[in-house]
């Protein structure tokens, strides 16, 4: 039986979906009401089609630990393998190099699907007989695909025309369409033979890798060059680090431009399967249940007098009173208040948050590391408070900073704390002090999360303020120790 990889795709600011997805945390994390991430209902999907291997994830080099714990108790999502960007270059890069890992290792007849990760499919059967036409199809020689039924004239999707059939279930490619105007993406619903452009492929990795040989030769021989050069990089056992010199050459393309809508053989598999590429808050909305005046709610909502409404929060009560239309997205960072019919607009937004100089486009109060993660309690000039979370095994870099002095207070388990030349425990409700300028380290040898307060203080408390000396995670160390 031939083999199937899904090769899942997992980056993107998705700014839309701003203030809950940030570029430290973006779409793919976002969580559904069935505690799930996108990216992990994504791997499990994949995981249950018929022959499928253990997944290919291609991410951000920072996205890897935190993606590996994301996955840790997904079915085969532990089996996972990486290949880790330390740039995004678009979809063409990504698939392509996917591509060469796959025929690498399980050789040229594989086929592989490109799966992006921040999707959201309602009828997994369903999809599960999609992508079984779209195999017959590959099989054959045929790039795929997969087309959705156009609902609604969406002027933000690319359309795919369908032209003769090739066999059930499976159409010729006639066209690609961009983003259309209202008046031709109305035409096109009516029509019938138009679908939405899903970004979701399949196709064996010799055939695409042909194709990129005839329509995009400098991007492959590209390609080729950078997983020479990375191919032995290895993070983990699971993990290739992609070089960055020879990555970061390559062209920024999406797949549908480099190849899909050049090459001859290209087949669309139309679907029904409940798809969204939830884009915007008004998109995720949709999945959450309406009470009879049209109000939805991920969280302690309370609507009064009120329609049409959407609260999707961060555990406090909130209530909406006379609103129509108007969405709500509490974080403890951000509140984000709009009107529905602004919902594609939210990047504005984003834009501004960027241009006054805040971070919160960036990182949520609570920011996850390799080593667990640490919540900023109150910030202030000459001080900063954090929790601080070491998942069992966890261990923070050997470092230093140069402007900050930190006191240490275990509020659960214990730590393991190098402080300068010593080296020593330190229990529940003890403390200790790391003076500026002095070499550090804190672990967590127990089978608990080790939980403290940390109390900084300074003249600067930024969190570049760090000088690395080693790290288990693959991170900056200075280069000559200092």
């Amino acid at each position: 039986m031939t083999p199937l990889i899904p090769v899942v795709l997992s980056g993107g600011a998705g700014t839309r979906l701003w203030p809950v997805s940030r570029e430290a945390l973006p779409k793919p994390f976002m969580r559904l009401p069935d505690g799930r991430s996108l990216l992990r209902r994504t791997v499990e999907r994949a995981a249950a089609l018929a022959d499928a291997l253990p997944a290919l994830i291609v991410t951000g080099r920072e996205y890897y630990f935190l993606s590996r714990d994301e996955l840790a108790g997904a079915r085969t999502g532990g089996q996972a393998q990486y290949l880790l960007e330390p740039v995004g270059r678009n979809t063409a890069p990504a698939i392509v190099l996917a591509a060469l890992a796959v025929a690498s290792r399980h050789g040229e007849q594989a086929q592989m699907i490109a799966l992006p990760a921040d999707h959201l499919i309602d009828d997994e059967p369903g999809f599960r007989r999609a992508v079984r036409q779209a195999q017959a199809a590959a099989a054959d020689g045929w790039l795929v695909t997969f087309g959705m039924r156009a609902e609604r004239p969406a002027t933000g999707y690319g359309y795919i025309k369908a032209g003769a059939s090739l066999m059930e279930g499976v159409w010729r490619v006639e066209r690609f369409v961009e983003k259309p105007s209202l008046a031709t993406a109305q035409s096109y619903v009516a029509s019938g033979d138009h679908h939405w452009n899903s970004g979701m492929f399949l196709f064996r990795a010799g055939d695409l890798l042909a194709a990129f040989a005839a329509y995009k030769p400098e991007l492959l021989r590209a390609a080729r060059a950078c997983w020479d050069s990375s191919r032995d990089q290895r993070v983990a056992g699971d993990a290739i680090e992609l070089q960055r010199g020879s990555f970061g050459v390559l062209e920024s393309i999406s797949i549908d431009y480099a190849i899909m809508e050049q090459a001859d053989r290209v087949a669309v598999v139309p679907g029904a399967f409940g798809w969204s590429d939830v884009g915007a808050w008004n998109e995720l909305a949709e999945h959450f249940a309406a009470d009879e005046r049209g109000n939805r709610a991920d969280a302690d909502a309370l609507f009064v007098d009120s329609d049409g409404c959407f609260v999707y929060g961060a555990g406090r009560l909130v209530a909406t009173l006379g609103l129509k239309n108007v969405y709500i997205v509490d974080t403890p960072d951000a509140l984000l208040v709009l009107d529905k019919a602004r919902a594609q607009d939210v990047k504005q937004v984003v834009d501004a948050v960027r241009a006054q100089g805040g971070d919160q486009h960036f990182h949520h109060v609570t920011v996850a590391r390799p080593w667990g993660s640490y919540t900023v309690l109150q910030e202030a000039p000459g001080f900063k408070i954090k929790r601080v979370e070491v998942k069992p095994g966890g261990a923070l870099s050997l470092q230093m900073h140069r402007h900050r002095s930190e006191h240490w207070i275990v509020v659960g388990g214990t730590a393991k704390v190098t402080n300068g030349d010593r080296e020593f425990l330190v229990g529940t409700n003890e403390s200790t002090y790391i003076p500026a300028g002095t070499r550090h380290r804190l672990e967590n040898p127990g089978t608990d999360p080790l939980v403290l307060i940390e109390v900084q203080s300074g003249p600067y408390l930024g969190e570049d303020d760090i000088v690395r000396f080693e790290d288990r995670y693959g991170r900056v160390v200075a280069p000559t120790g200092g």
